[in-house]
């Protein structure tokens, strides 16, 4: 039955990159009609995604400090979108459902191959650390884990990648139907506590605030994922837009990039503040503010920045086609910084390269 089901999603995914490359064919073949960049003043509306993470800090503050609505203007209407992670995003961003979203890696990594690099862009950083992988007490050592359960938050996604990487390296196998030595469990971040405390699982790869809480049920970091990197820093979030919405409005997506640059900036420069609005977003997502205490504490494990941080991206695609989940892909194109460096430009900043 789930290999029937496996099938199924397969076959959906086939189906909507086609569907993608289908309507940025023609939107070529009528030169990109409708563009608000030639001075079209009609309302144009953007719909954009993130996930209630602390990695995703900057679409969280931004939204609710009315930053991205003051750079957007008056003339976009702002729909936001909120997915438990990456995969998810990007089905959405190639069904034509959204227009841009803050994302990790791998799943950006997965729609421009998908889509043969003709459905995505990505156009600004934003966000570096903040993952840590989290066990029960007992488990001191690589060998403790063989036979144990460990969650991540979707199969594919950004920590999924990263945890059968560095089992790999280490000696111990996975599958994708969750067998091996290792038996990966992936779930979504808002269940992963609770079946962590009912035994369900023994760990987790995870991002902020999800790894805090689990030390807070009693888990203990076994690894910091800024350890495996060259001078503690990859990219765990950036910024995606559908190469059809930044044909037709580039002009918008300019103003988001401003958005989420003066945004960075609010949060370096006011970090008590974006605390306890990263609080209020989560809690009008979640229904629950997200504890004070808790955020500062991961706070520091964190930096939020502008530059998309390209030579991590393309080890993570490496380490994707190392575990078999993802075929050999060429990321040439997959950014385009020219709006960023515009933007960077005007407040005086270094341009970023990739």
């Amino acid at each position: 039955m789930r290999m029937v089901m496996r099938r199924v999603a397969a076959q959906r995914w086939a189906g909507l990159v086609m569907s993608a490359v289908v309507a940025l064919t023609g939107l070529a073949a009528c030169g990109g009609g409708g563009s608000s960049a030639g001075g079209n003043t009609a309302r144009v509306t953007l719909r954009l995604g993130h996930f209630p993470n602390l990695t995703h800090a900057t679409p969280i503050v931004g939204i609710e400090k009315g930053i991205f609505a003051e750079k957007l203007g008056a003339n976009v209407d702002l729909q936001v979108k909120t997915f438990n992670a990456g995969p998810e995003a990007v089905t959405a961003l190639i069904s034509g459902a959204l227009d841009a979203t803050f994302i990790g890696p791998n799943p950006a990594i997965n729609a421009w191959s998908q889509s043969n690099g003709q459905a995505v862009k990505l156009v600004a950083g934003s966000a570096s650390g903040g993952v840590f992988f989290v066990t029960k007490p007992e488990i001191t050592k690589v060998e403790d884990l063989r036979g144990k359960a460990i969650a991540t938050p979707q199969l594919g996604n950004t920590q999924d990648v990263a945890l059968r990487y560095w089992l790999k390296q280490k000696g111990l196998n996975t599958t994708k139907e969750g067998g091996g030595d290792v038996f990966i469990k992936p779930q979504d971040n808002a269940i992963t506590v609770d079946t962590f405390r009912t035994g369900a699982i023994d760990g987790a790869w995870v991002p902020e605030p999800t790894a805090s809480r689990l030390i807070a049920a009693g888990g203990k970091v076994l690894l910091d994922e800024r350890d495996l990197w060259p001078g503690g820093k990859f990219v765990i979030t950036h910024l995606l837009v559908s190469t059809r919405f930044l044909n037709q409005h580039r002009d918008v997506v300019k103003k988001l990039i401003e958005g989420s640059v003066f945004t960075n900036k609010f949060i370096n420069d006011n970090p008590a503040e974006a605390q306890k609005a990263i609080s209020d977003g989560i809690g009008k997502i979640t229904g629950k503010p997200l504890d004070l205490t808790l955020i500062e504490q991961a706070w520091t494990s964190i930096t939020f920045l502008d530059d998309p941080l390209a030579e991590s991206l393309r080890t993570s695609a490496a380490h994707a086609q190392d575990v078999g989940l993802l075929k050999p892909v060429d990321l040439n194109g997959i950014y385009d910084l020219t709006l960023l460096n515009e933007v960077l430009a005007a407040n005086g900043s270094v341009e970023v390269k990739t």
